[in-house]
């Protein structure tokens, strides 16, 4: 039988150096926070609790993190990374062996993690370090003659030569449960900083003959921290080129892998065609085919087969079917129910609306709570007027209209299947199908009149 695992991820820093209200573990990367990701690599180690330790911002950050399998524990005041341990083991169970690690270490690998739970589940300690060619500010890997691991010193409180070590300390330390349990009791904040160092239980360790064990990274930008906006920069270029990588093995073509964000999740179906400069959030899927144009933002969108996406398009919450053509400067709001053959042309605008097979609305137009038949043709300058200054209210437009340009329809309204509407015309009652409806002033012309002209300016 497995030794059961516990996860404490260490979360209460105040990140000074981001220069930000917003708790350092929730800045965004890749569209998610910072501390969700590592949570999420724990994740995959099968724990049977996880904890996390919060201190600044507590109630923002349980917030945007909470799931079932978290508890969640308050340091205050806080005393450095071995008191955060001591919350954190407190409010899970005393047996099995417990991994501890840092949140704002986003891209620690799974199997790094794993390597040192299995060195702990043997009696070891295991240390998750890496060998950097900057080790500035980093607690030190202090070896023996034989290579043993002897300690870790923090960069504060190192000599000279051990200073000059390039092995760091990532942040990530696996032991039985027990033992972890009575070296933290035993901590006390001698050092320059008068906190309590978890990283001290390694000479302890070393000092009671249990073994410490180092897995060294296969790649050192991995383990990095994020401490201020330029790290968080480069963890999410390592994100995105891990995405866009995947993405081009799969067989999508991308203009510019390092010009392409994902900040969430995006399948493509085969022959899907991505320029630069297009942003996937939240969840977007891309039918086989699908062609989108340079400078895109494409949020929780589902987009069918053989569509265009044209430049400079914002899409959010909408369905979109096969070969419909979209843009260029397209805008579809939450609710947009786009069938097959649709065409949305620049400056269109569609919120809360269906639009039936081979609709099109072409250019500098406005839909919004709408039903809008097949084979509709919604023409330059119209729109719906769906909201009386309290309340929206829906337009139901049938098969084959014609609407004629700058016209407003004027919500609740509905317009008979094969209707035509007048340019020009404002609607304000139900529209027979198969008519000509016009609502427009007469046209007339007054002989000899004389465009106003400016008075000359006074001389001064």
């Amino acid at each position: 039988m497995t030794t059961p695992l516990n996860v404490a991820i260490l979360a209460a820093g105040h990140g000074k150096r981001m220069h930000s209200a917003l708790p350092k573990v929730l800045h965004p990367l890749a569209g998610r926070p910072l501390a969700a990701h590592i949570i999420d690599t724990a994740r995959t180690l099968t724990p049977r609790a996880m904890v996390v330790v919060v201190g600044n911002g507590a109630e923002r950050v349980t917030a945007a993190l909470a799931a079932p399998d978290l508890v969640f524990v308050h340091q205050d005041p806080p005393l450095g990374t071995g008191d955060a341990a001591r919350v954190a083991l407190a409010a899970m169970p005393s047996d099995g062996v417990t991994l501890i690690g840092l949140a704002d270490v986003p891209l620690a690998p799974a199997a790094g993690l794993s390597s040192i739970v299995d060195h702990a589940r043997r009696g070891d300690v295991g240390l998750l370090t890496a060998r950097v060619p900057d080790a500035t500010g980093l607690g030190r890997i202090v070896r023996t003659g034989d290579g043993g691991v002897k300690a870790i010193v923090e960069d504060r409180d190192a000599s000279p030569s051990e200073r000059a070590i390039d092995e760091i300390n990532t942040g990530f330390i696996a032991a039985p449960t027990a033992l972890l349990t009575r070296w933290i009791a035993q901590l006390a904040p001698h050092n320059a900083q008068r906190e309590y160092y978890l990283t001290d239980i390694v000479a302890m360790a070393v000092a009671e003959g249990v073994p410490v064990t180092a897995h060294i990274a296969d790649d050192e930008r991995e383990v990095r921290g994020v401490n201020d906006r330029a790290q968080l920069v480069f963890a999410e270029r390592i994100i995105q080129t891990r995405k866009a990588k995947a993405l081009l093995e799969s067989g999508t073509w991308i203009a510019d892998p390092q010009r392409i964000d994902v900040r969430g999740v995006l399948s493509c179906e085969r022959d899907v065609r991505i320029d630069v400069g297009c942003v996937f959030e939240g969840i977007v899927a891309l039918g086989e085919g699908v062609d989108i144009g340079p400078y895109c933002v494409l949020r929780d969108v589902e987009v069918g087969a053989g569509t265009e996406i044209m430049p400079f398009s914002h899409l959010t919450d909408a369905t979109i079917g096969a070969r419909c053509r979209i843009g260029p400067y397209a805008r579809l709001r939450p609710g947009a129910l786009l069938d097959d053959d649709v065409h949305v042309g620049n400056f269109v605008e569609i919120k809360t609306s269906t639009l039936g097979k081979g609709a099109k609305a072409n250019h500098l137009a406005y839909i919004g709570d709408s039903s809008v038949g097949c084979g509709v043709n919604f023409g330059a300058g119209s729109i719906t007027a769906n909201y009386d200054g309290a309340n929206k209210h829906r337009t139901i437009i049938g098969d084959n209209v014609h609407i004629g340009s700058n016209c407003v329809l004027v919500a609740p309204l509905e317009i008979g299947a094969g209707a035509t509407i007048g340019g020009g015309s404002t609607i304000v009652k139900g529209a027979p199908g198969d008519a000509l409806t016009l609502a427009r002033a007469r046209q007339i012309s007054i002989a000899g009149w004389q465009r106003p002209v400016k008075k000359p300016k006074s001389a001064k």
